[in-house]
């Protein structure tokens, strides 16, 4: 696929294991040696104002928990530093800025791959915050092709290193060349809510968004 244009049904689309389990900081939080620096450089207009992330001292181990609610329910997010700081630096900091409240997943793909697309303000496919990202990768970088197994959320993209605020969440087992930055997992709950969006299908008449309503109302840290 590429995902961040449309999650093709073709044969597009493993789990961010956790960084130090004994570890749980808050956004921002920084131990002293345990950071990075990463780039955002600017990319088109953004799909909705916000300033980009904090670009040094961010953190590279630990987890970050964030709840996405939805108009289904709740999905609960455990993001892992260790495996994607600079990923999930991004998404607390879009958090932060409500840059995905009142948002629509725009894309429910129930065939060949099993995933939910959010975080496009414009609810088109082609939104985003205006910069982009690099790929984060090394733990599937040596693989052809890999399972995104069910829970797995990551970034979807239009090529390489061009993530902006666009994610998916896979709510059943799924192939995918390993191209997409795992940056987190739901817990059952979540993934829960987001099947029972799934089951009720895909519109007929784009071929693309879910019939059910699939709207983030908030995302919330902690």
């Amino acid at each position: 696929m590429r995902v961040l244009a449309a999650v093709s049904a073709a044969a597009l689309l493993g789990l961010a294991a956790c960084g130090d389990a004994n570890v749980s900081n808050s956004p921002g939080d920084v131990v002293a040696g345990e950071s990075t620096t990463c780039e955002y450089p600017p990319a088109g207009n953004p799909a909705k104002t916000v300033d980009p992330p904090p670009t040094s001292g961010v953190p590279t181990t630990g987890e970050v928990t964030a709840t996405i609610s939805l108009t289904a329910g709740d999905v609960t997010v455990t993001m892992d530093r260790a495996k994607a700081p600079c990923t999930v630096n991004s998404f607390v900091s879009l958090a932060e800025q409500g840059y995905f409240d009142d948002t629509a997943c725009h894309r429910l793909t129930d065939y060949g791959i099993f995933v939910l697309q959010c975080g496009d303000p414009s609810a088109t496919g082609r939104g985003g915050p205006g910069y982009t990202y690099a790929d984060e990768l090394d733990a599937i970088k040596d693989l052809r092709r890999e399972a995104y197994p069910t829970g797995t959320v990551a970034m979807a993209n239009a090529g390489p290193d061009t993530n902006g605020s666009q994610f998916f969440l896979v709510y059943a087992d799924s192939q995918l060349d390993p191209d997409y930055t795992v940056f987190g997992t739901m817990d059952q709950a979540g993934i829960d809510v987001v099947g029972g969006i799934a089951a009720q299908g895909v519109d007929a008449g784009d071929g693309i968004s879910p019939i059910a309503e699939a709207k983030i109302t908030s995302v919330a840290l902690g």
